[in-house]
């Protein structure tokens, strides 16, 4: 048996969104931990759920009893895992959660059948940890940096941070050979034409948007050699040949004199991949930026503009304003870069006038493609810490997640319904160049306001 089997809350297959969506990665956390973990000279497992299902993981535990579990939670996986941490612990397994869920509700899961969470970066944590359970047990942890634990009386302990791994160019690249890599290059190219495979050139995010966890790697931003990054995709395209690679960083371009570097390293290797990646506008003020990102092959850039309103945006202490959303989409465009944008509805205090300005501010911009997503309260943030006495969790606390918390007087899901139409026929009218078309959304825009109006009015919703 491995010194340590790994695994993660999501299943593909039980996801009918995202089956329809189908542009699946592997779990590079997970992927990291096991090549860090093997060259310390542990041996590990993995069982990637996102391509297997939760009767093959249980029939995995059954087979093996009496193993290290290690398992990664996001913000959507909360039941999945404890289902599975409940599975483990039925055959004798001991359970250690990581990632930003587990991090952000320690107590809560050590109460629903977790034995250890990791807070912040696993690798060394699980390195220290895993001969301390075998001499220990999970009761006895005390000193393990970056652990929560329950004593042997019950009580919760939380063992102090762990320092961030200052030199992300120590660790070794991604155990992908873990995981069927070609199976998801396969689902890519049979879903979109292009096969695809994820990376980080990057850790952490220094911005401090009040509403995004910053559970794993705090307020930090570590950047990795542009030559190893280089030779990671060169390894990458030569290997798997994938048509394109998603670099997985909060912030791709946050520094320009590493893209330089970057630049001129896949320059020197002959080296073009075409990519996507996320950015924020403010770090893309220069015609330089994109004419690099355009050479290192970039055709999507995808920007967080959250809101069309400058109050709403200075609210969220996002850090960009509308003006420089707008440039930034328009110049990526110049430069033959599609804009993807990502936009929020329902931060605290948004006003019927703070959506119009977002319609407005999107039918502008005119970015190639548009996301929407309701703003809910992650535990320990500071959008969270703004609304905590307005919120609430309707069900059991084990069968829901974030996204389920109710914030007393916000509209509910049918206003940002119509919010949602308004937006989208109003840009496809102004996309139209046929007349009559076009003015058919119009139309259609201007009902999908009106009721929104009338919503407001009737409920005393902020208008």
């Amino acid at each position: 048996m491995a010194d340590l089997l790994l695994t993660h809350g999501y299943f593909l297959w039980e996801d009918p969104k995202e089956r329809e969506i189908m542009r699946p990665y592997p779990p590079l956390g997970l992927l990291y931990n096991s090549a860090w973990l093997q060259r310390a000279g542990f041996s590990v497992d993995l069982y990637d759920s996102t391509l297997g299902s939760f009767d093959g993981l249980r029939a995995r535990l059954a087979a093996e009893p009496g193993g290290v579990l290690g398992i990664y939670t996001t913000l959507m996986t909360r039941p999945p895992v404890l289902r599975i941490a409940a599975a483990a612990q039925e055959h004798g397994w001991t359970v250690i959660l990581g990632g930003p869920e587990a991090a952000n509700y320690p107590a809560e899961y050590l109460a629903h059948g977790a034995d250890v969470v990791v807070f912040g970066e696993g690798e060394e944590t699980l390195g220290e940890l895993l001969p301390a359970l075998r001499q220990h047990g999970p009761h006895r942890l005390h000193g393990i940096a970056g652990t929560v634990f329950r004593d042997e009386g019950g009580r919760v302990v939380r063992n102090e941070p762990r320092p961030a791994i200052a030199d992300l160019d120590s660790l070794p690249w991604p155990d992908r050979e873990a995981v069927d890599l070609p199976r998801y290059i396969d689902l890519w190219r049979q879903h979109h034409g292009q096969g695809s495979v994820n990376l980080i050139t990057a850790r952490g995010c220094p911005y401090k948007c009040n509403w995004c966890s910053h559970a794993v790697f705090g307020y930090t931003h570590r950047r990795r050699d542009p030559l190893d990054c280089a030779a990671e995709v060169q390894h990458i395209r030569e290997r798997w040949q994938p048509e394109q690679v998603w670099y997985a960083d909060d912030v791709f371009t946050i520094s320009h004199r590493w893209l330089r570097d970057y630049a001129a390293e896949l320059r020197r290797r002959g080296l073009r991949v075409p990519f996507e990646t996320i950015s924020r506008a403010d770090r893309m003020l220069q015609e330089e930026v994109f004419e690099l990102l355009a050479e290192l092959g970039c055709y999507r850039i995808w920007i967080g503009s959250e809101s069309g309103s400058q109050r709403i945006l200075d609210a969220m202490q996002r850090g960009v304003t509308t003006d420089q959303v707008q440039w930034a989409t328009k110049a990526a465009q110049r430069h033959g870069i599609q804009v993807g944008m990502f936009l929020m509805w329902g931060y605290e205090g948004e006003t019927v006038e703070d959506i119009a300005a977002t319609v407005e501010h999107v039918v502008t911009a005119n970015p190639d493609v548009f996301f929407t997503t309701l703003a809910y309260p992650i535990m320990n943030t500071g959008y969270y810490a703004k609304v905590a006495d307005k919120v609430s969790l309707p069900g059991e606390w084990a069968s829901s997640g974030d996204r389920d918390y109710v914030v007393a007087g916000r509209p509910d899901r049918d206003y940002y319904r119509l919010a949602d139409r308004w937006l989208r026929d109003a840009v496809a009218a102004a996309r139209s160049s046929n007349a009559a078309e076009a003015a058919a959304w119009r139309a259609t825009a201007a009902t999908a306001e009106a009721a929104l109006r009338q919503q407001a009015a009737d409920y005393g919703w902020a208008t």
